[in-house]
């Protein structure tokens, strides 16, 4: 579900809130809590996972020069061993792209079950 708001363009608030209805109607209270310490448990904090959480076409966009570059070398030289780096590079960036958008949409997950829970704690402010 969460994968499917992030192909939306709109702010992420308003992909919380319609996530915040979809996991309501779908998902127990019981089975939130757990989901959610789960996903604590999961996302990273710091280091290169959090890089390429939050900048994953930036992380791959060396990947995709090196198959490009890899691409290029091998039609003009002739070279068939070039476009060994075409395929790992691109291999590399799609999967960083990958890991980078499953990681964001943990992580609107996250901040949906949180944004549920601080609903069911304070009825008023919501």
């Amino acid at each position: 579900m969460a994968e499917d708001e992030l192909t939306q363009y709109s702010t992420d608030a308003r992909k919380i809130e319609k996530l915040r209805q979809k996991i309501g109607l779908s998902v127990s209270a019981a089975e939130q809590k757990q989901i959610k310490a789960q996903l604590q448990a999961e996302l990273p904090d710091g280091g290169l996972a959090k890089l390429v959480e939050t900048q994953r076409q930036t992380m791959a966009l060396p990947f995709w020069g090196i198959a490009g570059l890899g691409l290029l070398l091998g039609i003009s030289f002739m070279q068939p061993v070039d476009f060994l780096a075409t395929i790992v590079g691109t291999a590399l960036a799609i999967a960083i792209q990958k890991w980078g958008w499953k990681l964001e949409a943990k992580r609107l997950v996250l901040k949906t079950l949180e944004d549920i829970e601080e609903r069911v704690r304070n009825p008023a402010n919501a």
